[in-house]
């Protein structure tokens, strides 16, 4: 990651904690975040940048987010339950400014259950506005992955509440951020082979 991509990185995460941060500390935090990376930008030598680099007027392009299949000694997928929804999910999430999707997946696991894993394989990419039963303005694509867990013990972060491992036949209510169709179509490939699952 060069200076600009750094200063760039550090602008988006104040961005985030403006965005979803409530605490008045923090909020001061972020924006003093968002101050010092755009003088840090505008010390470089490329085009100055006056505001946050996200308020710019930039082509509009689909969010991308990750999620990674994992199992455990008997074959059963692990979820974790979401907080806002009290609601089960394949861990994963948005993903983050110059992290690859497999860093970003990585990173989301460990966050959200507590595991470090390695990544096996990309075994789907969806366009989840077809799979949502529900009215969306938000145009995602998300990646689904398979991985192996490799270290750590489950447990849960800010965004979750719970982690299990549940049989692939028979899961627990879904949340909205991931459906029983996509999750059915990444574990084929996972399970039985074949070509990456694509839409």
């Amino acid at each position: 990651m060069n200076w600009e991509q750094f200063a760039v990185k550090v602008m988006s995460i104040s961005k985030i904690g403006l965005k979803f941060s409530k605490d008045e500390y923090a909020l001061e935090n972020y924006e003093e975040l968002q101050k010092l990376s755009r003088e840090m930008l505008n010390t470089l030598p490329i085009e100055p940048v006056s505001k946050n680099y996200y308020e710019r007027d930039l082509y509009p392009t689909p969010n991308v987010s990750v999620r990674v299949l994992l199992f455990d000694d008997q074959g059963r997928l692990l979820l974790v339950k979401e907080k806002s929804e009290a609601k089960w999910a394949v861990p994963g999430g948005w993903c983050d400014v110059f992290e690859s999707p497999k860093e970003n997946a990585v990173r989301e696991v460990k966050q959200e259950a507590g595991f470090d894993v390695e990544i096996d394989r990309l075994v789907g990419v969806f366009q989840r506005e077809k799979y949502k039963d529900y009215p969306t303005l938000v145009s995602e694509y998300v990646h689904y992955f398979t991985g192996r867990i490799i270290n750590g013990t489950a447990r849960h972060n800010h965004e979750t509440t719970d982690v299990a491992f549940f049989d692939v036949d028979d899961l627990p209510e879904l949340s909205k951020k991931t459906t029983k169709t996509e999750i059915g179509r990444a574990l084929h490939v996972a399970l039985h082979g074949g070509d990456v699952a694509c839409d």
